[in-house]
Formats: structure tokens, C-alpha cells, sequence
């Protein structure tokens, strides 16, 4: 099922697609009003999100797709957002382009450990149509389109799609600099839903265009299938030996780089789409 985390401007919904149409799962269950509250209930139940929202379906009021976009999209609602780097090779080759100290990610590409660092808290993260943020002390800057494992206490209960907004200036004069780089306002967009059954993450097609003064200035496509890591391996990472949120969301790794010399510009548009999930657009702006 395909989970959409809503507002009218005062109160928080939850709406679900499923094959037969579009419903709104508060209006039958107000308790269920967010991702989380679904996802606490399954838990409680020892059931499956989709077990539950099923229950739901026949006393929900059923949304038309216009008055689904009619609604505001709020990001997913994660305590933390945290991501992977280097799994796929474009991202190893772009790291190690932009750095003045390259040989630090020779390893870390096939390495046993993966790299996993902290990205974003709630009022950094930013939703479908909202703006996404680019440093006023960077010169070059890029969204980076991927893959979102969302999790609940430390399972995987759905996938959504994300943008990870870094400053490769930033990085690329020390890599030490990556909390900076990566951790600033507006610095990650999540949504525009969460799906609950994909078959396999590995094997899904994901694009990303940005569009400036009316004018597409980058696009390109690859597939989930290129990241050598999976998922689970990911997650395993991220979670032991850590205290995880009730709900998190594990970013999968960079997998499309526009080439260098191109950054970001405010009033740029970002489009990210991953197959099955959905499309993720924001604006970009100065912070």
C-alpha cells in the first residue's frame, strides 16, 4: 500500500492508495491521524501496517486525486534521518573527484564496514513542495536523489523517496567537514509517500531532473540495482550497537552526481522519481 501523510493547515491525516481508490484512513480511525500512529498500532497488534489500514477501509471516506493534491504533503514523519555514502560507484568517483585528500575513499566503496552518517531531525527535513536549502558559504551544491528505507524501531516498514542536499565545496576541502556539508537547514526532502510493499528495493528504476528559468539543466536515470550494498546490510549497520528512534528513515546512497562545474541555483527545481514510490519536487532556495 501506498501511505500519504497529509495537512489541511491545522490538522494532520493519513491517507491510503490502494486498488481501489484513495482513503482517507482518519476520517474513519481520527487515532490514526500519521505514519507513526499506524505503525504503533501494527506494533501493538503484532500485525502489518497494511493488516490494520485494511481493517480501516470500509469506514473511510475515499479521496478524490484531485483532493489529494489538494492536500499538503508533510515529510515523512522521522525522529531522524540518517544516510549511507559511497554505495554506488558514481559516488565513490564523485568523492574522491571533488576531495583534496581522494585516497581517504579508495576503501570505503568495498569495504566490510559501510559509511553511515547522521543527516537530518525533523526541523531540518522538509516535504513534497517545499523548499530545499543550499548554504550561503558554499559555491557548489547538489541534491542527491535516493532511495529511503523507512524504519520503526529499527524494522523496515515501508520505502520512500529522498533528496539529500550536500555541499560538495564544503567536503571537498576536508572531509571532515561532512557534519557541515551534510547537517543544515532545509538540508533533506522526504516523500511524497511511503510504500509499504515493494517486492525488492534493488531493482527499481530512479531519476532525477532539475529545471531552471523554464530549462531542463541535468537529467539522468539509473537503477537501485547498481548499489552494492543492500538495504538490509544497511540497516543492519545502522542499527546495531545504536540507540534508534521509534521511527527513522536510512538514506541508501548517492546514485545520480551531475557533472562537476554544475551546482545549484535558488529558484532551481529538483524532481526526484523512484519507480513504485512516486515523484519528490521542491524548490531550491538560499539558507
Amino acid at each position: 500500500m501506498r501511505y500519504h501523510q497529509l495537512s489541511d493547515g491545522s490538522d494532520s491525516r493519513l491517507a491510503v492508495s490502494g486498488e481501489q481508490g484513495i482513503y482517507d484512513l482518519t476520517a474513519a480511525k481520527p487515532r490514526l491521524s500519521s505514519l507513526r500512529d499506524l505503525f504503533r498500532a501494527a506494533s501493538l497488534a503484532d500485525q502489518s501496517p497494511d493488516a490494520i489500514a485494511s481493517r480501516q477501509l470500509d469506514d473511510a471516506t475515499e479521496l478524490s486525486p484531485q483532493r489529494l493534491e489538494e492536500q499538503r504533503r508533510v515529510p515523512v514523519d522521522a525522529d531522524e534521518v540518517w544516510a549511507a555514502g559511497v554505495t554506488y560507484e558514481i559516488s565513490e568517483q564523485a568523492r574522491r573527484q571533488e576531495s583534496t585528500m581522494p585516497e581517504i575513499y579508495l576503501d570505503v566503496y568495498d569495504a566490510d564496514r559501510p559509511e553511515i552518517f547522521f543527516k537530518s531531525t525533523p526541523s531540518r527535513t522538509v516535504g513534497p513542495g517545499e523548499q530545499v536549502g543550499i548554504r550561503a558559504d558554499s559555491e557548489w551544491d547538489v541534491p542527491e536523489p535516493e532511495l529511503g528505507v523507512v524504519l520503526y524501531e529499527g524494522e523496515t516498514v515501508g520505502y520512500t523517496v529522498g533528496n539529500d542536499m550536500s555541499s560538495r565545496s564544503l567536503e571537498g576541502r576536508n572531509p571532515l567537514y561532512l557534519p557541515q556539508a551534510k547537517v543544515y537547514d532545509r538540508c533533506c526532502s522526504l516523500g511524497p509517500s511511503v510504500v509499504t510493499d515493494i517486492e525488492d528495493p534493488h531493482s527499481l528504476s530512479l531519476s532525477m531532473s532539475i529545471h531552471r528559468d523554464g530549462e531542463t539543466v541535468y537529467s539522468d536515470e539509473t537503477n537501485t540495482g547498481e548499489m552494492i550494498r543492500s538495504c538490509e546490510e544497511l540497516v543492519s549497520c545502522y542499527r546495531d550497537h545504536n540507540a534508534v528512534p521509534e521511527v527513522s528513515v536510512l538514506l541508501t546512497g548517492t546514485s545520480l552526481v551531475p557533472e562537476d562545474g554544475f551546482t545549484l541555483q535558488e529558484g532551481d527545481h529538483v524532481e526526484i522519481a523512484i519507480e513504485d514510490i512516486g515523484e519528490l519536487h521542491n524548490e531550491v532556495t538560499t539558507v
